[in-house]
């Protein structure tokens, strides 16, 4: 049912979104140079990995000259893609990773490989789910960036990797593993509205 539920909100989404894709896709090109779309490898479900679809917000080959996660403020942010994280929009396009069936709308964020590795036995739990768009989580930490630096700030030495790694992640997998316990087709419509609104 979950797939069913997936696949009819998907197909119509990415319909009405189509003028709002090519609209980006020429801020983007005019913006900086470089690709529309950006690509990278997660960990999906039963931890195969796969290529996540997003829009592109940050100079190529961004990953090369700075850290897998961003702070606000980070250089590497270009105009555009500064307003396309704001609002979430550089996420819509993993609709198509739904269509794939390798995501679902709502489950847990697919989190990169370097990350998954340092996950407990007891957190790998999460890895047992399909891995969607937006989840608890994400709403809880729809700001993550602005919340890694006022930790970063307030903390006794420790980088933003290491808040990430060792406060924020946890959180986020006991939130969604909370979630899997609860989940019904009726949360996972909940959520959608919740992430719309947010």
């Amino acid at each position: 049912m979950k797939r069913i539920f997936d696949v009819t909100l998907t197909i119509p989404g990415l319909i009405l979104l189509m003028p709002l894709f090519a609209i980006m896709a020429i801020l983007i090109k005019i913006d900086s140079p470089g690709p529309v779309f950006y690509r990278q490898e997660r960990v999906g479900k039963d931890s195969e990995l796969f290529e996540i679809y997003k829009l592109r917000t940050m100079v190529v080959d961004a990953h090369k000259i700075g850290p897998l996660l961003t702070l606000e403020g980070d250089s590497r942010i270009t105009r555009v893609g500064y307003w396309l994280r704001k609002y979430k929009i550089d996420e819509l396009p993993q609709l198509i990773n739904v269509l794939q069936g390798q995501m679902s709308l709502v489950g847990p964020r697919p989190e990169v490989l370097k990350y998954v590795e340092k996950y407990t036995p007891q957190q790998r739990a999460v890895l047992l789910l399909v891995p969607g768009i937006t989840d608890p989580a994400s709403i809880k930490y729809r700001n993550e960036n602005e919340v890694l630096a006022i930790l970063e700030s307030n903390s006794d030495g420790n980088d933003f990797e290491y808040i990430y790694i060792n406060e924020i992640m946890p959180e986020k997998i006991r939130i969604n593993l909370e979630y899997a316990d609860n989940r019904s087709l009726w949360s996972d419509f909940k959520v959608i509205l919740a992430t719309i609104f947010r």
